[in-house]
């Protein structure tokens, strides 16, 4: 899942930290190899768990609750939505098959069904997986939900053409998924799903699918009525199932969400409805806002940023109750397409990136950005700590003139002087456009000609994420957060050749014996794969090098003082937004 911070993935759920343990968990060493993924999947599960949750200690209800947040998200089409802001806020307004729940004592998340009745029963030859249905689940309206619009949700999500940036898992596994193309161009019957009655929903695969349960987490999964699809514009009305659903929203501005009086918390395992009301203000500036949060005067107190609390603020935190910290399982790359720029090229990108210089720039503090060097981050299974020469994350790069001469001598002896680096950047993003002059400054010195392209923060994600732009580094999602507890959400979302028409590629890469080899790894069994991942990690690093990677990310997120239970959300990195309830109203 991509990640909410597209200057950087939300990439969906990293469940990871359930299956291996932090790094800190083991011995310091920062290598998360694990055991046995799958026993590992299977205790973070509990089919039988019902609603409703239990009630949070000494939470109340009422108000109005601020997020304020720097980013953009790109969209709140449940079949589109693939970055953990737009994933966790959805959670507010969408319910799926299946959903995650943090154990109240050690925070770890446990997938639980919510709107089934189950996680789903597997079929002997593991290709059809049969759901039982909650029966009596409204929508906002009152209208009752329906076997056939989830049927009907799945078929949208493969219209790629519309829904270009959600997840496209479906495509691969789902039976037919590589030649249906959704109910507009194809029309209704679709040979991988069906709904024998109303309280059953079967899936049908063309190869087997394991982790399906927790892939019916993603918003993607929520029931569509097909009479209410406007496509493009549902996000403006979607038809909530969730507690909440929206007032109004204003792309690229705000969302204002207020109660929905249709949602039955005794058929809700995971949320609760404290707050009467959240209002989300998009493309702030991120000091102010960050600054206006810690001091908490009057509605302020109401307010958290789920943005990492930049560095230049530490001073400020007079209360460290009011900073939520935890894991966030991801890998922050800069993003180099393979299609226009030679090997030999990017390897001298890398060696001239100004780490430690960036890394001031971005306000990013080592308790939240860990230096990175692989693609897997260590709360993954399979992760292998490995470092090649100038990929550790730090350095001063071109900064230092002998690095910059050296990589002047290079360009010139490839036949490669002058050549052109282009990228996007936020040209009303403060920070942003420090970065911007960083990286113009230090790739000037080693020889590289810059095309920088402004445009503004709530175009940014469009524009990066189009496989097609005119641009040749920082395309794609630029991080990436673990679906489920596996390399399977990491290789072949990120590097098969089909990953480019799909909008989710770290570089490019269309190479058919990389493919072969993802999916080789692919099929084999949970602990044959922990030991694959790690050799395909690398190898793409070292003989295709489809991005720098430059940070594994954490959670530091700024909340005002009336905030009640500021929890971190393992599966995004993100706020609970779920539980969040005002102290005083």
């Amino acid at each position: 899942m991509q990640w909410k911070r597209i200057t950087a993935v939300a990439a969906t759920v990293m469940l990871a930290a359930v299956a291996c343990g932090s790094p800190s968990s083991n011995n310091g060493s920062g290598n998360g190899n694990a055991g046995d993924a799958g026993s590992a999947q299977e205790k973070a599960t509990d089919a039988t768990l019902k609603g409703p949750a239990p009630e949070v200690e000494g939470a109340k209800k009422g108000g109005t609750v601020t997020v304020l947040s720097d980013v953009t998200p790109d969209t709140f089409d449940p079949t589109n939505i693939y970055y953990t802001d737009g994933n966790q806020i959805g959670k507010l307004m969408y319910r799926a098959l299946t959903q995650y729940k943090l154990d109240d004592k050690t925070g770890k998340p446990i997938l639980v069904p919510d709107l089934a009745e189950d996680l789903g029963t597997k079929s002997a030859d593991g290709l059809t997986w049969t759901f039982k249905l909650k029966q009596g689940i409204k929508y906002m309206d009152g209208s009752p939900v329906k076997a056939e619009d989830y049927a009907y949700a799945i078929k949208r999500s493969f219209a790629h053409d519309l829904y270009d940036a959600g997840p496209a898992y479906q495509m691969e596994f789902f039976k037919d998924g590589d030649k249906y193309e959704g109910p507009y161009s194809s029309g209704d019957n679709y040979s991988g799903v069906e709904t024998p009655d109303n309280s059953t929903l079967i899936i049908h695969l063309r190869k087997k699918f394991d982790d399906l349960p927790f892939y019916a987490a993603f918003p993607m999964f929520t029931p569509i009525p097909k009479a209410k699809d406007t496509k493009k514009n549902y996000e403006q009305k979607p038809m909530a199932t969730g507690p909440y659903m929206v007032e109004s929203y204003n792309a690229g501005s705000e969302l204002r969400l207020v109660k929905n009086p249709n949602w039955d918390p005794n058929t809700d395992p995971v949320r609760h409805q404290y707050p009467d009301k959240w209002d989300f203000k998009f493309s702030q500036d991120l000091l102010k806002v960050q600054r206006q949060v810690l001091a908490s005067s009057g509605q302020d107190a109401n307010a958290l940023s789920y943005t990492n609390l930049d560095a230049s603020l530490k001073p400020e935190v007079k209360d460290e109750s009011q900073i939520i910290r935890g894991q966030s399982p991801c890998t922050n790359f800069l993003g180099m397409d393979t299609r226009k720029i030679p090997l030999e090229v990017r390897q001298l990108i890398a060696k001239a990136f100004p780490f430690d210089s960036w890394r001031k720039v971005r306000g990013l503090t080592p308790d939240s950005a860990i230096p990175a060097s692989t693609i897997l981050p260590p709360a993954v299974p399979g992760y292998e700590k490995y470092e090649l020469p100038g990929l550790t994350g730090t350095g001063k790069g071109a900064e230092d003139p002998a690095v910059a001469e050296e990589i002047k001598a290079k360009l010139k002896e490839l036949g490669k002087e002058n050549f052109e680096l282009s990228w996007y950047y936020s040209n009303d993003d403060k920070i942003r456009q420090t970065q911007n002059q960083l990286w113009t400054q230090t790739f000037e010195k080693a020889g590289f000609k810059v095309k920088s392209v402004g445009v503004s923060k709530a175009k940014i994600r469009t524009l990066t994420n189009d496989p097609s732009a005119p641009v040749n580094i920082g395309q794609g999602p630029a991080g990436w957060c673990s679906d489920w507890p596996s390399g399977t959400s990491w290789f072949p979302v990120l590097f098969k050749s089909d990953a480019v028409k799909l909008s989710n590629s770290i570089g490019m890469i269309q190479d058919k014996a990389l493919d072969a080899e993802i999916d080789r790894v692919a099929a084999l069994s949970p602990d044959e794969q922990l030991k694959e991942w790690s050799k395909v990690d690398r190898k793409i690093m070292e003989q295709y090098l489809p991005g720098v990677p430059l940070y594994y990310s954490a959670s530091t997120f700024p909340v005002g003082k009336n905030i009640g239970h500021a929890i971190n959300d393992v599966t995004q990195g993100m706020p609970e937004f779920t539980s969040i309830y005002l102290k005083q109203p």
